[in-house]
């Protein structure tokens, strides 16, 4: 039985709505200035949910209507607005494009959106125009967003946006989300078709008697919308050659591309890990310092030092979450740099340049962009998948995911880096990343040849935006938006996780010590940690701090840091404080595990780290999105190739390094 579809009143769809307040849905293409137009009217109060009876997440925001990208304030007029998944047309073909159509068309009237906003890009006029032209045809307050009308200008095409408003029955408003330019209108133009009453469907002209099939209404529908577009547009004699032109040239060519691609990511983490440097050391001195000599006077003067109280302030929550707090600035900037590639229309480009080796694996090219997204986060890769049509597709793209290097992950490369190699540091996170890509060709390949023989492969069809400047504004919010989150993470999980791990290192196994006074070999997580820690001796880290690192590793990536942080200084709580205490300490436990191969240890140790289980997030994502039994089977996976990856990455480097 088909359940009932959602309703776009919902309050379930992430964040509260506006109460009483009109529902306002922003809908159109991929790579159209949606999403872009949702951050700046509702300045980035975005809430991430699940909607009801799907497992697709979509965003709700408030949006005042009295001023662009403002909730507030006299005279506003709020609305609930809601940015639905990008849809070329009201024809699913992925489970996010079949939930916009649900709640466009599917809903009955009187739990539909208000008013629609349709984003389209004017340098695509034509092709943008299907999906309003499908929403015309149902009793729907329609407003246009057009975006891109610099770009079409460039290109010169000259658009008459009160012709094109007529000719189309809805109102046209010239934008520019990016510099948040047109708002006000819009905002002006929504507040009109909220006073309006809802117009009549647009009549279907189609010859002869018969039940009309799907392709003559689509011929009907392409028909009207050239007429429209051939009334309002004019066009240059003579097609100019754009800059973006010229330069995909070289940026989308089979050589210069990937090369360029490798240039690209290369000097984001050699400037990353270069810059934040100097930033991580002061932060670490201040929490060595000030902090922790700080929070020891409040404990003494309250009369709670030197007992275990003050060995969880200290050595747990000060020690641990201080040490992860100390990346921040290095993932501000991976955020900054990337943000950059992605407002000025390079990651577009990107999936173009490794479209041949994603069909290799059988995959379609816009696979790609899910992967990319992984290297940012692998619990949003996950659910990006959804966009992919076909099922096959996106079980292997979200086997894949886990083994794309997500941010996490990062904070742990560097630690081990500077450690190990602190003149090439840069240099060895690239590697990683490029290790990270080679593993999901790699896997992709071997499950492909192996369960997924016949599964065929799909050219890629994505739209290139223009080259653009990237702004202050909006690189600077999506960077803000992400640091978010990594300190969320930091405040939720890592806290709940240091003290858990302090918890059981204060609970003794062997030994006479009482509770909180157990050296960490001989506490519950010490003990526990033996007996995994040989497993790890053929790849030259088989000691029980790292095997226990990465045990807390399997909750959250980077909880790696601050279990060795905790570990380290309730070992030896005398020397917790010293500077660079830590990486002296992982640098002398991973020679005697090594047998004095400590550099060929650190490199397997950061293999392991790459393809081993993600965080538990993930896993929850992934048994969400393709099942327990095909997320069991990818951690098998993953499992089988981290170890023996690290074993042969150890046994071979140790004869050369």
């Amino acid at each position: 039985m088909k359940t009932a579809a959602p309703s776009c009143h919902s309050d379930a769809a992430g964040g509260p709505a506006v109460p009483g307040a009109p529902v306002v849905a922003l809908a159109g293409a991929p790579n159209a200035g949606k999403s872009t137009l949702f951050n700046a009217l509702t300045g980035a109060r975005r809430w991430m949910g699940n909607w009801p009876g799907t497992s697709v997440e979509i965003g709700r925001g408030a949006w005042s209507l009295g001023g662009a990208g403002n909730t507030g304030g006299t005279g506003a007029s709020p609305v609930s607005l809601i940015d639905l998944p990008g849809a070329y047309s009201l024809d699913p073909a992925s489970p996010d494009e079949e939930l916009t159509r649900d709640l466009l068309v599917t809903v009955p009237p009187a739990e539909r959106p208000e008013v629609v906003v349709v984003t389209v890009d004017a340098a695509h006029l034509s092709r943008s125009l299907y999906l309003l032209a499908q929403l015309r045809e149902h009793p729907y307050r329609l407003v246009v967003a057009l975006t891109m009308a610099d770009v079409a200008e460039r290109r010169g095409l000259r658009i008459d946006p009160a012709a094109l408003g007529r000719e189309l029955g809805a109102p046209v408003v010239p934008l520019d989300p990016r510099r948040q330019n047109g708002l006000t209108a819009l905002a002006e133009a929504v507040r009109e078709a909220l006073a309006a009453p809802v117009p009549a469907p647009r009549e279907v002209h189609l010859s002869g008697d018969g039940e009309p099939d799907e392709l003559a209404l689509a011929d009907e529908r392409f028909s009207w919308i050239s007429e429209a577009v051939s009334r309002s547009v004019t066009r240059d004699p003579v097609v100019r050659r754009t800059w973006t032109d010229r330069i995909d040239r070289w940026v989308t060519a089979p050589v210069t591309g990937p090369l360029l691609f490798l240039l690209a990511m290369f000097a984001v983490f050699e400037i990353t890990t270069t810059v934040a440097a100097p930033l991580q050391d002061a932060l670490s001195r201040f929490f060595s310092g000030p902090v922790t000599g700080a929070v020891s006077a409040l404990l003494n003067a309250l009369g709670l030092g030197g007992g275990w109280v003050s060995g969880f302030v200290l050595d747990g929550l000060v020690a641990g979450v201080g040490m992860l707090l100390t990346f921040v600035p290095l993932m501000a900037l991976m955020f900054v740099l990337l943000a950059v590639l992605e407002d000025s229309g390079y990651m577009a480009r990107a999936a173009v340049v490794t479209d041949r080796l994603m069909r290799r694996i059988g995959l379609p090219g816009r696979a790609f962009l899910p992967l990319v997204v992984g290297f940012g986060c692998n619990v949003p890769a996950i659910s990006a998948t959804r966009a992919l049509p076909n099922a096959r597709h996106r079980v292997l793209t979200a086997l894949l995911v886990p083994f794309t290097s997500c941010s996490a992950r990062l904070t742990v490369y560097v630690l081990v880096a500077t450690t190990f190699f602190p003149h090439y540091a840069g240099a060895v996170v690239f590697a990683l990343y490029l290790a990270s890509i080679v593993l999901v060709v790699l896997v992709g390949l071997a499950l492909r040849l192996t369960l997924w023989r016949t599964m065929g492969s799909e050219p890629l069809m994505i739209d290139l935006p223009p080259y653009q400047r990237p702004t202050a504004r909006l690189v600077g919010l999506v960077t803000w938006v992400r640091l978010k989150g990594f300190l969320r993470t930091a405040a939720g999980i890592i806290v709940a996780v240091v003290s858990l791990v302090w918890l059981l290192q204060a609970i003794p196994v062997r030994g006479d010590s009482g509770f909180g006074q157990v050296p960490t070999a001989d506490s519950v997580y010490g003990t526990t940690a033996q007996a995994i820690a040989p497993v790890f001796e053929p790849a030259g880290f088989g000691q029980w701090q790292t095997a226990s690192a990465l045990m807390v590793g399997f909750v959250a990536k980077e909880a790696v840091i601050s279990s060795w942080a905790q570990t380290y200084a309730t070992s030896e709580p005398a020397n917790s404080r010293e500077p660079g205490q830590l990486g002296n300490q992982l640098r002398a436990d991973f020679a005697r595990s090594s047998h004095g191969h400590p550099l060929a240890a650190a490199w397997a140790f950061l293999i392991f780290l790459l393809a081993y289980t993600p965080c538990v997030a993930t896993l929850a994502a992934q048994r969400r999105e393709i099942g327990l039994k095909w997320t069991a089977f990818g951690i098998a996976v993953q499992l089988t190739v981290a170890w023996s990856l690290a074993v042969l990455v150890f046994q071979l480097g140790r004869l050369v390094l």
